[in-house]
């Protein structure tokens, strides 16, 4: 069974602190107004649609599959249109591109995808970091950006080697990046708010 994603140094050495706090950026502790970006993956739907919504409480709470850009993002009263503007201009200024997956990582009560390669999603999250410093990814508790797509999580081992052995015969498959999309709690759910067209 593959069991390591392709950074397997930060999934599987010694991170599970930054992963842990990574996998749970849309599942627990949230109150209406707080926003994210993400990067929306439906490609994964046939392979992980079914396993998210057994295994992640963010599917349950609308979030599609996807791979989270920057969280938590500016409160909603503060997103206006000279923010949406912004957003656009310093997403606009990257280009689309291909991602693949496949091969699953895991750390304690978790299961992900993570994508190949990453430095693209990286520069995404700097952009907006840098733009918005007042907004550090995971709040500025860590520093390391590490892109991932969560499958399950808060799961016993037995539960995770049962997805992962599902998956394993049915990887890889590729994903385009066409945009990131900002989304918004609602007090019980994500939903969408906008959506940023990354440049050709």
């Amino acid at each position: 069974m593959r069991s390591l994603c392709g950074r397997e140094s930060v999934l599987t050495c010694g991170r599970a602190d930054i992963m842990r706090v990574m996998a749970d950026d849309s599942t627990s502790g949230f109150r209406a107004g707080q926003t994210a970006l993400i990067v929306r993956i439906p490609e994964a739907d046939p392979f992980v649609s079914a396993w998210r919504e057994r295994f992640d409480p963010s599917a349950q709470a609308g979030v599609p599959a996807h791979i989270t850009v920057l969280f938590p993002f500016l409160d909603e009263s503060r997103v206006d249109a000279v923010v949406h503007s912004a957003l656009a201009d310093a997403l606009g200024g990257h280009t689309a591109f291909d991602l693949r997956f496949e091969r699953c990582g895991r750390f304690p009560g978790v299961l992900c995808l993570a994508p190949e390669p990453d430095t693209q999603l990286r520069r995404l999250t700097e952009t907006i970091a840098d733009r918005w410093p007042e907004t550090p990814p995971y709040g500025g508790r860590f520093t390391e950006i590490v892109p991932h797509l969560t499958i399950a999580q808060g799961q016993e081992d037995a539960v995770l080697e049962k997805v992962e052995a599902d998956l394993a015969g049915r990887l890889p498959f590729t994903a385009q990046v066409s945009s990131v999309d900002l989304i918004v709690h609602d007090g019980a759910n994500w939903r969408q708010r906008a959506s940023f067209t990354l440049g050709e």
